[in-house]
């Protein structure tokens, strides 16, 4: 093994630091960016990487992950759409408080959370990896449906007012999710006859779409700021240090739960920050200020989804297993480098490996100051830049964003259309995160459900293979059991203060508009049982089961609604839709449908004109509607420039450019 003093000299040279340095900066402001992926940012530097010392390659390559996962809190906040997928629980109680004023407490907040589980998981990479990773290899096909299931679970309890709406939302995105071709079987399923259908509805794609079309919907439909505006207050650093050293242990924990999370190899930061938001809130004595924008919410969730990052190179590095696209990609750069990840790794006496690990703790270190400065700045413009600005701004960072996933217009096409039904949902109480999920987590339980569903066939006993031959799905079935009756127990120990209240003025009237969502997922599940009669076995199972639980779900949730049960959830809207937000939602389909024909720079700027009107609610003079034409027109060609000369990605021309 190399000598430790010579390792440190190496990792803390002037050369690595600044290039770990750029790593985190690179990596925020990409993960910050709807669409741009640290997967995408990886692959398109690690050509570069091959001509540097290994050791330096790894640490900047290291460093663009950490911090392309903690940009994803920046769009979380000040926009409501995560940045990446890890991010969705970051909505719950970041974005509420960006919106009452306390924005920028809440991007230092994510920062010093994302600090701590940062560090936590990069610690424990570097001190327990072998011993961990006996973790990973004890979770089986099983364990990985009900992980899923848990997952769906929590993010339903936690659609504050009903459950059930939760649930339903989680069915239908896992239907999302069995779209294309299937994962067992190969069967043809849902694609409605569309070939561009053949290979699914892509993730990034949807969550851009269910979290940022409606927020562009209820900015243009009301006058009033995006944000609360606010006097410059600085970092606010000392008093956000102040709350995260009050709430330590639930730092501490959410990170320990993170990392332990990221060990399972595609489990992945967005379970992780659920299990810690939840945990927070049970553990919290203000669990009802959660989802209202609660700091604790917050700094469970950001301390999570970062020490994933330390915790999913774990397997990677010991087992030569990655957990997730970024570490296949990093994997795939050690291998060029000639290093061998698996067990022999941490006994050769190459010392490349702990320069890596070292770097990652540089890179968490340098997120600090790299994010206070970042956050500051992208709050005060994001809640003092006129909505005529922002409207265009947030629309065509979506459209650029879902179009560089792939390069394909279809993505384009998916995260409008999948936007829309994320808005209509939201009028009924669906809210997006339950969706979102269910289509994050549905490979990962269709693959379990149909892995025990066929061991389970051939021994003849399939509810024994998927529940009781397998001791840690005992486990995790029974956090599913006391996740799901803890809200009744909370609800039944409140009805004197809350709950009565809100059931007499619900019970005046039949809640509408879930009634008439829980119709719409009532024949979508009886739509999925006849299509799955037309399946092979391997290919209807999971499908079955989906559909059969949607019906039974929304039979409930009609019953409910009719009683005047079923308070619309945390995500729907408050802003009545007006006709300029049917005017943005056109403009968005247009847009979509347009840009492959005519050209992506030509539809950008027609379709951010008639936003920067849409988003107009006063007659404004010359200069400023020369100012604001002079806005988009530099926005739209610096876009695209950064699309076409930095990232490489080969843009639509068309009929015009």
């Amino acid at each position: 093994m190399a000598d430790p003093l010579s390792i440190f000299l190496t990792a803390f040279s002037p050369m690595n630091v600044g290039l770990a340095f750029l790593g985190v900066l690179a990596g925020t402001v990409i993960g910050a960016l709807p669409g741009l992926s640290a997967t995408m940012a990886i692959a398109v530097l690690v050509p570069f990487t091959f001509v540097m010392d290994p050791a330096s390659g790894l640490i900047m390559l290291g460093a663009i992950y950490t911090g392309a996962i903690y940009g994803g809190a920046f769009a979380a906040i000040l926009v409501n759409t995560p940045g990446t997928p890890s991010a969705i629980a970051t909505t719950f109680d970041g974005f509420p408080m960006a919106k009452r004023g306390d924005g920028d407490l809440a991007v230092t907040l994510a920062t010093i959370a994302s600090v701590v589980g940062g560090l936590v998981g990069a610690l424990l990479l570097m001190t327990l990896s072998p011993k961990l990773a006996t973790l990973a290899l004890a979770f089986q096909s099983t364990e990985y449906f009900w992980l899923a299931i848990l997952g769906l679970t929590l993010i339903a309890t936690l659609s504050q007012g009903n459950v059930v709406k939760g649930m339903i939302g989680g069915m239908f995105g896992l239907f999302l999710s069995m779209i294309g071709v299937a994962v067992i079987g190969g069967d043809v399923r849902f694609t409605g006859g569309f070939p561009s259908m053949l290979g699914g509805i892509d993730i990034v794609a949807a969550l851009i779409g269910l979290y940022c079309i409606p927020v562009l919907i209820n900015m243009v439909a009301s006058p009033g700021q995006h944000l609360e505006p606010a006097p410059a207050r600085g970092f606010r650093l000392f008093e956000a240090l102040g709350i995260a050293l009050r709430d330590w242990v639930n730092l501490l924990r959410s990170s320990l739960i993170g990392t332990l999370v990221g060990i399972l190899p595609g489990a992945g930061g967005s379970i992780a920050s659920l299990i810690s938001y939840a945990e927070a809130r049970r553990a919290s004595s203000r669990a009802e200020h959660f989802g209202k924008g609660e700091p604790a919410g917050l700094l469970s969730t950001e301390s999570a989804n970062n020490a994933t990052v330390g915790g999913g190179f774990i397997p990677t590095l010991v087992l030569g297993i990655p957990g997730t696209p970024p570490d296949a990609v990093i994997m795939g750069a050690l291998m060029v480098q000639g290093i061998r990840t698996g067990p022999a790794l941490f006994q050769s006496g190459d010392g490349t490996v702990y320069i890596f690990m070292l770097g990652l703790l540089i890179a968490t270190l340098l997120m600090l100051p790299t994010g206070l400065v970042v956050g500051r700045y992208a709050f005060r413009f994001i809640a003092n830049v006129p909505k005529a600005m922002l409207v265009p701004l947030i629309a065509y960072m979506t459209i650029v964003g879902s179009f560089a996933i792939h390069s394909n217009p279809h993505d384009v096409l998916v995260m409008v259309v999948m936007g829309l039904v994320g808005w209509v949902a939201a009028r009924g109480g669906y809210g997006a995160s339950p969706i979102v999920l269910g289509l994050v987590l549905g490979q990962i339980a269709e693959q379990g459900f149909m892995r025990a569903w066929m061991i389970g066939g051939a021994r003849g006993d399939f509810m024994g293979q998927l529940l009781l031959n397998r001791p840690i799905s005992w486990g995790i079935v029974a956090l599913i059991a006391v996740t799901l009756c803890l809200p009744l127990l909370r609800r039944k120990r409140m009805a004197e203060v809350t709950a009565t209240a809100v059931q007499t003025q619900a019970g005046a009237r039949a809640d509408m508009p879930g009634l008439t969502g829980a119709v719409v997922f009532l024949f979508l599940g009886l739509w999925i049982l006849l299509q799955a009669r037309t399946l092979s076995t391997m290919a209807a199972a999971f499908p079955l089961a989906v559909g059969g639980a949607m019906i039974l779900l929304s039979a409930l949730q009609i019953l409910r609604s009719w009683r005047g049960g079923g308070v619309v959830g945390l995500e729907a809207g408050d802003d009545d839709a007006t006709g300029r937000g049917l005017v943005l939602a056109l403009t968005m389909l247009g847009w979509a449908l347009i840009f492959p024909h005519l050209g992506m720079f030509t539809t950008s700027l027609i379709a951010c004109a008639i936003l920067t009107v849409t988003g107009l609610f006063e007659r404004p003079g010359f200069a400023r509607m020369m100012t604001y034409g002079t806005g988009v027109l530099v926005m739209v060609s610096a876009f695209y420039l950064l699309m076409v000369r930095v990232l490489n990605i080969p843009m639509p021309i068309g009929i015009l450019p």
